[in-house]
């Protein structure tokens, strides 16, 4: 078992393991290693029920990575995303706007997968790599580094030599904590409850967020499950009611969700098993130390808003990976590293700042700030200049 190599990756997330492929496919030589064995069957026990939405820009990265040929056929095309506030008195649509790719752009906004699958399809993608190796079961335990290169040593107590050691081991990094980076922690006191349901009314690859107090509830289109259509739901709100939403039945939550969905897609129909996780913004002091980048949740956390935090993740990968590729020779050195923090710093900071603004504002309760946050929809969406800013800006495009 060779315990040299270019880069190790601590995690085997969807991040770590893109960048495994990312980074093999261009030749160097990976371990990428993970505490928790992947679980690649959505109807297995620990199966990740979540959902991504790949923005535009990651289709790129996806190619480079010899990835997007075997995820296509799965995805879910994004073409419109719609917002509804329904701050009213009773759960329903006041404001309804459509935001349409076609607009900015001859492709779709992105496209959705099951979490569990994209885990299928990269591992399948790793396994054809003879640069990569995957070490399930095993994490990171300690981190030496010098200007030279870095050793760090396994869960197993193996020892592993590498010139750059990438951090996307997750919001509790222990290679960002080992390389001596602080974090900036907000706490909003709300949960997510993730799901998949199934529903009457076709979602015509709308993808929408309808906002009420508490936080934005988002239907995110899936393939059709059994001849139905079907969504990923992410449904925002306040860490008592999420809970108590966990322990309902399963009829009394399917009633409790078609009614926060303002009946909008007819009645949900669970297709999967509830999970709960908590909301915090979290970004690192800075991206690099010595011979460590951070990417990820390791570097980011942020409310799930307009499929913003993975997609910034593979934005982490690809300015890495370009780096690597114009200097092979300083892979991970301090120049390369500094480039990086550079390069990203600005732009996760400014969407970061961006969207704990728009949770804020979703999860507003006086009747005052709920008008404010209907008249704000649509006054940036009357002024088509705007508009179309904004959509740029939410693919990564500006």
């Amino acid at each position: 078992m060779r315990n040299t190599c270019d880069i190790l990756i601590s995690g085997g997330g969807i991040a770590g393991l893109t960048a495994a492929a990312a980074f093999g496919s261009a030749g160097f030589k990976v371990i990428c290693v993970d505490p928790t064995p992947p679980v690649t069957d959505g109807g297995a026990e620990g199966a990740d029920l979540r959902s991504t939405a790949m923005l535009q820009p990651a289709r790129d990265l996806l190619i480079r990575a010899g990835l997007w040929d075997a995820l296509e056929p799965h995805a879910a095309a994004l073409q419109i995303m719609r917002i509804i506030d329904a701050g009213g008195a009773e759960p329903a649509p006041r404001v309804i706007r459509e935001f349409d790719a076609s607009e900015i752009s001859d492709q779709p906004f992105g496209w959705n997968f099951p979490n569990w699958l994209l885990r299928r399809e990269m591992l399948a993608r790793i396994d054809q790599l003879e640069t990569v190796s995957f070490r399930a079961g095993i994490g990171t335990a300690r981190l030496f580094t010098r200007v030279g290169g870095a050793k760090v040593t396994l869960s197993d107590g193996a020892r592993i030599d590498t010139r750059l050691v990438i951090a996307a081991d997750g919001r509790a990094s222990a290679m960002r904590t080992a390389a001596g980076i602080g974090v900036h922690t907000q706490r909003y006191g709300q949960r997510a409850l993730v799901f998949a349901a199934t529903h009457s009314v076709p979602h015509e690859n709308v993808s929408t967020e309808i906002h009420r107090t508490g936080g934005p509830f988002t239907l995110v289109p899936l393939p059709d499950h059994n001849g139905l259509p079907c969504s990923a739901v992410v449904w925002m709100d306040d860490a008592r009611l999420a809970q108590d939403r966990m322990d309902m039945d399963t009829e009394a939550f399917e009633a409790a969700a078609t009614l926060r969905s303002c009946h909008h897609f007819g009645a949900l129909k669970l297709v999967s098993r509830r999970q709960s996780w908590p909301i915090i913004t979290q970004h690192a002091e800075r991206l690099n130390a010595e011979r460590v980048a951070l990417i990820a949740e390791a570097a980011h956390v942020m409310p799930p808003i307009g499929a913003q935090g993975l997609n910034m993740s593979l934005n982490d990968i690809a300015t890495l990976l370009d780096l690597a590729q114009e200097r092979p020779d300083g892979l991970g050195d301090a120049e390369m590293l500094e480039a990086y923090h550079k390069a990203r710093y600005g732009d996760i900071t400014l969407r970061v700042r961006g969207i704990d603004l728009l949770n804020r504002a979703s999860q507003a309760s006086s009747t005052i700030a709920r008008d404010a946050r209907a008249a704000g929809l649509s006054a940036l969406y009357g002024a088509a200049p705007v508009r179309r800013l904004l959509m740029q800006m939410g693919l990564g495009m500006r």
